[in-house]
């Protein structure tokens, strides 16, 4: 397909139909737009979607990681086992309440944290482990849940990009004392911002229901503040949009399916490149679409190359470690997490929702094509 500059095809967008706006619209004219029934029912739904008792809405996936650590007790000092490669939330989550993240690399083929690796990163001050679900795909999640249960140690899911997503037939979100949901537009399901944390612990979803709220008390009182506490409320115009998506939820990842395997059906049988993968019992519903470009592509004059014809794409992840402020603190430099470095330098994300047609995704891996030989035929010049 010949390339085309005035198509523009962005890397994600929500799916939004009228039945959402509708519930918006709704909520718009109740008049409760905060600390309604919407929020209720959404968390009623989320929690038990991951197969949990209790859901606590709140302003984003970020807010939902802090709620998490803090309200398992993590505090100055203590140090918490995470990944480099995620969004940098996962790891900005522990230094809000003074603790310290240990990172450990990963696995190239789950891309989560190398559960081979966690226990050698611990110390006496080791407090509690921070896995992430990458790209929708669920880590050895359940290695790590057992190296945290041997050892005392508080187990927090970042699922922040796995609703939907399973392993061995459980459910991303259903592991450890507390787990996290976001819905930024370009997740699985979407409330524009905002996040939710789930658990079996009445206790920690209490205490996360008062943080949440400023620290105020469960009887109601508008004034009267127990503990320290956050202004991380979801509104109930979110509340309705994340409703009516989780209802939908079933259909927007046929759409996803239908998108991703329209991609590998495309992209299959090239030596330059590999497909995003899962391990074999697990259901992921992907929350980006990744690919690794070999070494002899050049990543980034590719993606100028795609964007004249087009075509947003984007690096996924820039490892946390080698961010500017980790490093400035941390004194992090590279080569300190070798499997993470290599996998940050070869991945590229496509145009990934399930608005795109079949035409949109054809589009796409025809201007990658031609942009990969494109580069390399002015690199040979």
């Amino acid at each position: 397909m010949r390339p085309d500059p005035s198509r523009a095809i962005p890397l994600a967008r929500p799916n939004i139909s009228d039945e959402e706006v509708d519930a918006v619209v709704g909520v718009l004219r109740s008049g409760v737009l905060s600390m309604g029934p919407w929020v209720e029912e959404f968390e009623a739904l989320a929690s038990a979607i991951a197969g949990r008792r209790f859901g606590v809405a709140c302003s984003s996936g970020t807010a939902g990681l802090h709620l998490a650590i803090r309200g398992s007790g993590i505090a100055d000092g203590d140090e918490v086992i995470t990944t480099p490669f995620s969004f940098v939330a996962s790891a900005n989550c522990i230094l809000y309440e003074r603790a310290v993240p240990r990172f450990v690399d990963i696995e190239e083929t789950t891309l989560g944290m190398d559960p081979a690796l966690v226990e050698a990163a611990s110390s006496a001050r080791t407090r509690a482990v921070l896995p992430v679900h990458v790209f929708g795909k669920p880590c050895q999640i359940r290695e790590i849940a057992e190296i945290a249960y041997r050892r005392g140690w508080t187990l927090i899911e970042d699922a922040c990009e796995a609703i939907g997503s399973s392993t061995a037939g459980r459910k991303a979100g259903s592991f450890g004392a507390a787990s996290v949901f976001a819905f930024y537009p370009n997740k699985q399901i979407t409330t524009g911002e905002g996040g939710m944390l789930v658990t079996d612990d009445e206790s920690l979803a209490e205490t996360a229901m008062s943080m949440r709220n400023q620290g105020r008390d469960q009887d109601g009182t508008w004034l009267r503040h127990i503990q320290l506490g956050y202004n991380y409320r979801m509104d109930e115009l979110s509340a309705a949009l994340g409703v009516v998506q989780l209802r939908r939820l079933m259909d927007l990842h046929a759409g996803r399916l239908r998108v991703a395997d329209r991609y590998a059906t495309r992209l299959g049988g090239y030596d330059w490149l590999e497909l995003p993968a899962a391990l074999q019992d697990t259901t992921v519903d992907w929350f980006v679409y990744v690919i690794r470009l070999g070494p002899d592509v050049d990543r980034d004059l590719c993606m100028l190359e795609m964007t004249s014809r087009g075509v947003a794409s984007r690096p996924y992840f820039s490892p946390i470690h080698l961010q500017p402020f980790y490093r400035e603190r941390f004194g992090f430099a590279p080569g300190d997490f070798p499997v993470t470095e290599r996998v940050a330098a070869s991945t590229l994300a496509l145009p990934f929702s399930n608005t795109m047609s079949e035409a949109d995704v054809d589009y796409v891996c025809d201007q990658l094509i031609g942009s990969v030989v494109a580069v390399q035929r002015r690199a040979g010049a």
